[in-house]
């Protein structure tokens, strides 16, 4: 069965408008591993997730309009297959409407910020499973306070611009606003710009997030955060080799990231690997708390094997080092307060699941 008739039949209820459009795609992804973490605090053997791919479920269409011009939408929601349960906001990963043509795409709702893409992007693990950068990269302090209203991944109430495919030879970018709507709302502009041409693939981006009131809640004045990377690749065929360096500032706090990461196919097989660092400056304004000096560094491993197009088998080794009183770790342990990391203790955990897109 098509997947156009496949969504209308799961989404009865949206069955007369996806009958006006030219295309309706169901589409999503189940990641399921088993996970051994080791964090020094304790050690645990789980059933976890999303260690290849972010397991979701999602559904986009397009409308031809005419004239080039054309309208789209795309609704997709995190889910937990190790448990049956939903997560966070309702179709929280990206809630958008668009209109887009020769001139680029003009882009409303919840997406991905422009300062997210290259972490994600020229990551081998993308920012997935035990072995990905964000390990040491997005955790709270990151940008403004409050994890709940960082902008470090994505950002609601957003209006965004698109260049189109194709433009001088391999130029791509974006620009993107955020309303700060609400109470402890946030405000956010940004931008990427890059250039891909044959095995080659460059961009940077920067963005600035305002989050109102500081400390959701604690009546505390508005703080400002900064973000900006650059990262890149080149595939050499028998290997594809990538980077990234990232700079985020809050107020007096500072965190620098940078990695470096492989990919070799070999037959079935894409062997991977990453190495990275993180240092920090600074201190938290409202917790308190100092983070002058902490650092640490990530070394992961890992190979997927593909079955098909669509289903793939992986395993993933990582290990973190902390130092001066960084407590980064691979994965957290349930039934711990914080997950189980102790400041300038180390992490490790291996991973080995399946994933399957549909």
């Amino acid at each position: 069965m098509k997947k156009s008739l496949l969504a209308l039949a799961v989404l009865g209820t949206f069955a007369g408008a996806a009958s006006a459009q030219s295309s309706v795609t169901l589409f999503g992804v189940v990641d399921l591993n088993l996970r051994y973490v080791d964090n020094d605090a304790g050690t645990q053997y789980q059933m976890n997730q999303d260690g290849n791919a972010s397991s979701r479920l999602g559904f986009r269409g397009v409308e031809d309009l005419g004239g080039g011009l054309n309208a789209s939408f795309w609704i997709e929601g995190a889910v937990n297959p190790q448990n049956g349960t939903n997560t966070g906001q309702t179709w929280q990963r990206r809630q958008t409407v668009s209109l887009s043509g020769g001139w680029g795409e003009v882009r409303l709702g919840r997406d991905y910020t422009s300062t997210f893409w290259n972490w994600t992007i020229f990551d081998p693990f993308g920012t997935n499973g035990i072995g990905n950068s964000g390990n040491i990269g997005f955790i709270t302090p990151t940008l403004p306070a409050g994890g709940a209203y960082g902008t470090t991944v994505r950002a609601n109430n957003m209006v965004g611009y698109f260049l189109p495919s194709g433009i001088a030879g391999g130029l791509y970018g974006q620009a993107q606003v955020a309303a700060g709507q609400g109470s402890n709302g946030n405000k956010y502009y940004g931008f990427r710009l890059g250039y891909a041409s044959g095995p080659f693939n460059v961009a940077g981006a920067w963005g600035r997030t305002q989050v109102l009131g500081g400390v959701p809640g604690a009546g505390q004045p508005d703080q400002n955060g900064t973000n900006w990377n650059l990262g890149g690749s080149y595939d050499f065929g028998v290997v594809k080799l990538s980077g990234f360096f990232g700079d985020i500032k809050v107020g007096d706090l500072g965190q620098r990231n940078w990695y470096i990461g492989l990919q070799a196919p070999v037959g079935l097989w894409t062997i991977k690997g990453s190495y990275g660092q993180v240092d920090r400056s600074g201190s938290e304004p409202y917790a308190p708390a100092n983070f002058d000096g902490q650092s640490a560094w990530q070394l992961a491993v890992g190979a997927t094997y593909d079955l098909s197009k669509r289903t793939a088998l992986y395993a993933t080794y990582s290990h973190i080092d902390n130092s001066d009183g960084a407590a980064f770790i691979v994965g957290a342990l349930n039934g711990y307060a914080g997950g189980g990391g102790a400041p300038s203790s180390s992490s490790q955990g291996f991973e080995v699941g399946i994933r399957h897109s549909f």
